[in-house]
């Protein structure tokens, strides 16, 4: 009887670990940095389309506490999150440098500039002086605004600082609550366009190249992408599937967004007009969607560098790979 009892017990474990081994599947979990948005439409497009499941993955989407997504995969607690290159220049620097590698852009090239009510002169960086700008109050900040007032014959001294973290734009330029804000001109600026508002603006790439680096992107934890590369590149394939489709198929793109994001659909105009402008961007001139092109990131560190904006000097060509893009 014990025999027999042992017998059984030992089929029990046998079919138990089988069970679990064909109804396992890869989860992989990627966190925004903000609410959902049109930056994030491609990897909801992959979930709604199926793409991630083509590929054997189980993927959750979540939006974290603001700010705590890059520490999060850094720790291990997500694989995946959504990033900027400007902001993770300062966790490569110091001694506990965050284990994090940018695996993909999301846009191409920098849409980001500063964008005022039209006709008061703010049309050029030079236009900046005694005006009132809604700063973060963060030194990479200040000096990009600065470098690009140089550049335009301005003086950034001359500027007033107003500390305000904009999320508003329409309305803070409309009361007069500040003159200009750094916006992305994907969603903020497309939010003035539909709003009625007649704005003028610059973007910082168009007047010092150094500036079009790699915002948003996204990035992955260290030690998990070595220890799961095969896994990482079917996320990337899947993710470069989604986005894709989002740059073709626009309408179609936003749809997925707002039923994703129910509370987007009150702004559905904003959507498809952010969603059509976003289309183009994706992508752009890069042969793939993802693409890092090695001089245009190490050229935003090395600026870094000379302005001495970082705890300690960084190696310019650190913290991005194309290694998990699809070919």
């Amino acid at each position: 009887m014990k025999r027999l009892i042992c017998l059984l017990l030992s089929f029990m474990l046998i079919f138990t670990l089988i069970g679990c081994e064909n109804t396992e599947d890869d989860t992989i979990t990627i966190l925004l940095d903000w609410t959902p948005n049109t930056n994030h439409t491609g990897i909801f497009a992959a979930e709604a389309n199926g793409y991630f499941k083509e590929v054997g993955l189980n993927v959750e989407i979540v939006q974290p506490s603001e700010g705590g997504a890059t520490a999060l995969v850094a720790s291990g607690k997500a694989q995946f999150c959504v990033s900027f290159q400007d902001s993770l220049a300062p966790a490569f620097a110091g001694e506990d440098v965050l284990p994090v590698t940018a695996v993909a852009a999301v846009v191409q090239h920098n849409t980001s500039g500063i964008v005022s009510r039209a006709g008061e002169g703010m049309d050029t960086p030079k236009g900046l002086e005694g005006k009132k700008y809604a700063t973060w109050d963060m030194d990479v900040e200040k000096e990009t605004i600065k470098d690009v007032m140089k550049k335009d014959g301005g003086n950034f001294d001359l500027v007033e600082l107003i500390p305000s973290t904009v999320t508003d734009e329409v309305s803070a330029l409309q009361s007069k609550a500040v003159d200009a804000i750094w916006i992305f001109y994907g969603w903020a600026g497309i939010a003035c366009e539909v709003a009625g508002l007649d704005i003028d603006y610059f973007e910082f790439a168009d007047i010092n190249p150094v500036f079009d680096y790699y915002t948003p992107v996204i990035i992955g934890n260290n030690d998990w992408l070595k220890e799961n590369s095969e896994t990482a590149k079917a996320f990337l394939t899947a993710l470069s599937k989604g986005y894709t489709y989002a740059a073709e198929n626009p309408k179609e793109a936003a749809d997925i967004l707002m039923e994703a994001a129910p509370e987007l659909k009150s702004n559905s105009e904003l959507v498809y007009r952010s969603q059509e402008y976003l289309s183009k961007e994706y992508i752009a001139d890069a042969k793939r969607w993802g693409e890092f092109d090695n001089e245009r990131w190490a050229s935003f560190f090395k600026w870094l560098n000379e302005n001495n904006l970082l705890e300690d000097k960084i190696d310019p060509y650190y913290g991005f790979t194309n290694e998990y893009l699809p070919n």
